[in-house]
């Protein structure tokens, strides 16, 4: 969740695009000798996947731990237990409170001057601004996109350096006062020369880039540079078997997942949350306007990342809760939301104080990373490893992640981690682990705009190892950062990806994400048969509150050592943290808001249990809004999900391939669409049938 920079570039270029069309003469080179384009050819890369060493040894070691699965028949308060106690209090006590209580805070209001609000509303650029920072995309940010990458490309073709380019850019952004001037020259600074670099040597139009980038709402146009296939080993798929209930009273792993916690190390109570910057509660965000615009103290809904207390305020809470998890799944983005401020050397400052508090909060267990979006610096930039220049390569944070890492990982990851950032590990015999580095699916990573054929050879790397697997009779988890149905992945890379998981089905039996901050799953299917579920991901919630959102982690019960273990997940837990309560009384409480079976019912967490649970809610409005409450962390200025909010979380839940949601959602939106025909025919009816009675008695 980091485009907070596109919406500067796109302002300035559509307004730039006005004046130009205004002024036909502006764009006239007026004999300007135009500058080639740079020739460029993607360098040699020899590496293969079978010269990377595999790890053989299980890392965990069995703890011998009995855990306790969570009652099928509902949570239930536990008489004594201190915390819920005074939670219950605390829900009983008030509802008046004022200042850094955050009940509510009106979204509607505009602090923007009006010049810049009259020039958002003749473009709509309001909506580009949301939809890209939501990832919802829509034909007005694919007009946007088109806008800005033609005036690029034609800067560039008619001689404009990077400096001028960046100064306009620079320029555009503190006239129009579309950010403070320290946010603009970040942005233009950061991004812009990576932008221009990029751009200088595609020989792709704004059509290509933008179907590119934006995915299925900017056209799926045909581009020979960007469709590519992942070569599968000749090896027939075994015949897939129908997937049994996991036993009842075996051995179950209790694993730990944390995502996106962002922590921010300049956090400040008391100081302005409702700034106009992509990150607030900081000292530089000056002294709150009114009382209740102040930063609490554990954190805020708004647009404010982790405070330190409440990162370590939760680690402490799970080392007491759960002091018997087996292991820890961590699925990336440790940086805050400062995009436009942030450097190589604050982001690996943050990355080693988290793994040293991970390690220190965690003795002797294993913790299993991944790489999020937010690691970089700037953010979402990952080029692969033919990039090699000094001032472009990504070898300063995967060196860094290999030493990091290490401290939980084996050697023999240290050949793939360098290379980008992924690896695979034997976790028990028969059981492995692939963490994936899901930033070169990442469609706002500007760098596969060069080529994004199975960047660093990750993907085909992938396969060597699932079919090592399969051979070895193993059964694979995979984790990740950004989910590979989201629409910030690359269609042509999720779509390779989908026909992995497809071909491995009965290796790959869970797979965990991160990214959204959002708590949900993605399910997979046949590619031939939709209605047969294959497999499950499960999107973890994010520690931040960023924004919206309570604070909160996962629990997950997965199948263990025994001989009929299927190493599904059996069950899981979400925990959250009530923010508001935590901040009105200065009490932060980490509680059970629900666990998967008993909150709807189901028998078991298989993909077709979990294909049936979509069905049930799109039939069941009243189960529907319970997920939706588990889904937004039961965060109290949650906004309100009419129809077609509906449709498009349930049709996220059942796209686990970007940009293909037309394939996938079909029935989900004609039964709601259906169910929402039926409502408006009732009111119609009911209207009709007034006006019938007026009639008459006048």
């Amino acid at each position: 969740m980091s485009q907070y920079y596109f919406p500067i570039v796109f302002i300035f270029l559509l307004e730039t695009l006005r004046i130009a069309q205004s002024h036909p003469f502006l764009f006239n080179s007026g004999g300007q000798q135009r500058r080639p384009q740079v020739e460029w050819k993607i360098p040699e890369d020899n590496w293969t996947a079978e010269a990377a060493p595999r790890s053989i040894y299980p890392l965990l070691q069995n703890q011998y731990n009995q855990h306790q699965l969570p009652p099928v028949d509902g949570f239930q308060v536990v008489e004594g237990d201190e915390d819920e106690q005074a939670l219950r209090r605390m829900h009983a006590a008030r509802e008046n409170a004022t200042a850094r209580t955050l009940f509510y805070y009106n979204k509607e209001e505009s602090h923007l001057p009006p010049l810049l609000t009259k020039t958002i509303k003749y473009f709509n650029l309001q909506q580009v601004a949301f939809e890209l920072e939501t990832s919802v995309m829509s034909q007005v940010s694919c007009t946007a996109c088109k806008a800005g990458a033609g005036l690029l490309q034609h800067y560039i073709r008619t001689g404009k350096s990077k400096e001028e380019i960046i100064k306009m850019i620079y320029q555009y952004c503190v006239n129009l006062k579309i950010q403070s001037a320290r946010v603009c020259e970040g942005v233009s600074q950061l991004f812009g020369v990576e932008v221009i670099y990029v751009l200088k040597r595609v020989t792709i139009g704004p059509d290509e880039i933008c179907s590119f980038i934006i995915g299925d709402a900017c056209g799926d146009i045909y581009n020979p540079y960007h469709e590519w296939e992942v070569e599968f080993p000749p090896v027939p798929k075994p015949d897939p078997r129908e997937l049994t209930l996991p036993k009842e009273a075996a051995p179950v792993f209790k694993v730990l997942h944390l995502s996106d916690t962002h922590f921010d190390p300049y956090y400040a109570e008391g100081s302005n949350a409702d700034c106009n910057e992509p990150l607030c509660c900081r000292l530089t965000n000056g002294r709150p306007t009114t009382p209740n615009g102040a930063a609490g103290k554990w954190g805020d809904y708004r647009k404010c990342d982790t405070p330190q207390r409440t990162v370590d305020h939760m680690l402490n809470h799970i080392a007491d809760a759960h002091s018997d998890i087996d292991f820890i799944i961590w699925t990336g983005d440790l940086p805050p939301h400062d995009v436009w401020n942030q450097t190589k050397e604050e982001n690996l400052k943050v990355l080693k104080e988290t793994v040293k508090q991970m390690t220190e909060k965690f003795p002797g267990i294993p913790i299993f990373p991944a790489l999020g979006n937010h690691e970089s610096a700037p953010v979402n930039s990952f080029p692969p490893p033919y990039v090699q220049q000094v001032d472009s390569s990504i070898s300063w944070l995967y060196d860094e992640l290999d030493v990091q890492w290490r401290r939980w990982l084996p050697a023999s990851v240290s050949h793939t981690v360098r290379r980008g950032a992924f690896y695979s590990v034997l976790v028990r015999p028969g059981y492995r682990i692939i963490s994936l580095n899901m930033n070169y699916c990442n469609n706002k990573n500007w760098w596969l705009l060069l080529n994004s054929t199975d960047p660093a050879t990750e993907l085909q790397w992938f396969i060597y190892e699932l079919q090592s697997a399969e051979f070895a009779g193993e059964k694979v988890h995979v984790i990740g950062h950004i989910p590979p149905g989201h629409s910030d992945c690359l269609k042509v890379w999720s779509r390779n990806y989908y026909k992995i998981v497809s071909r491995f089905e009965s290796t790959i039996t869970a797979q965990f994400f991160g990214h959204t901050h959002f708590d949900e799953f993605e399910v997979f299917y046949d590619p031939h048969d939709l209605s047969r579920a294959t497999s499950i991901a499960y999107i973890g919630p994010s520690v931040t509150p960023y924004y919206d959102l309570n604070p909160g982690y996962r629990i997950y019960y997965i199948d263990g050592d025994h001989d009929e273990t299927t190493r599904l997940v059996v069950d899981h837990e979400s925990w959250i943290m009530n923010l508001k309560e935590a901040n009105l009384y200065d009490y932060p409480i980490w509680y059970k808001l629900y666990s998967t079976r008993a909150a709807y019912g189901m028998k078991g967490l298989r993909p077709a249990d979990w294909d049936q649970l979509i069905n049930n809610m799109t039939d069941s409005k009243e189960l529907f809004d319970l997920y939706y409450k588990h889904y937004w962390k039961n965060s109290p200025v949650k906004p309100e999900c009419d129809y077609e909010c509906r449709k498009r979380i349930l049709c996220d839940a059942k796209s686990g391939r970007s940009h293909d949601r037309k394939y996938f959602c079909e029935d989900v939106e004609a039964k709601i669409d259906e169910s929402n025909k039926g409502w408006k025919d009732w009111l119609f009816s009911s209207i009709s049938s007034s006006y019938v009675l007026y009639k008459k008695i006048f």
